[in-house]
């Protein structure tokens, strides 16, 4: 089963994917091309009703400026698709933002540039995330 079931997950070009078929005997004899039937289209079907994601791995970055640099702060974070997970308003502005860890060194520059120094960033936490259809998951590490 192992080769049809691979086949089917190289197709769809996914990898760190874990797939189990079992088949329960039912007095049937499928034979080797039944059985590679069976199998193909048992893992193509549950693929069919899985939510395919990306992983990635990153950090949670702390970003605190003052209302004036809050514009361009979001505006860089907007070019670079980077998602804001939470904004505290008090006489300052926090935010908290999930930052790939492929972006980390563009980002500071441009922040760096963009407010003129003036923003304080601190990483948080590393972790692992994946944008969904029904928004941001973060994982467990």
């Amino acid at each position: 089963a192992g080769k049809p079931i691979l086949e089917v997950l190289r197709g769809k070009k996914l990898t760190d994917v874990f797939v189990v078929v079992t088949r329960y005997f039912g007095g049937t004899l499928l034979g080797t091309g039944g059985l590679v039937r069976a199998y193909t289209s048992a893992a193509a079907e549950a693929l069919a009703h899985t939510v395919i994601i990306t992983k990635i791995h990153g950090f949670k970055l702390k970003i605190i400026t003052d209302y004036t640099g809050l514009g361009k702060i979001q505006y860089i974070l907007g070019q670079r698709g980077l998602s804001v997970l939470d904004t505290v308003y008090t006489d300052k502005v926090e935010l908290t933002v999930l930052v790939p860890d492929d972006e980390e060194g563009f980002l500071m520059k441009e922040l760096m540039e963009g407010t003129n120094g003036q923003a304080m960033t601190e990483k948080t936490e590393q972790c692992w995330f994946a944008e969904t259809e029904e928004g941001i998951k973060i994982f467990e590490q």
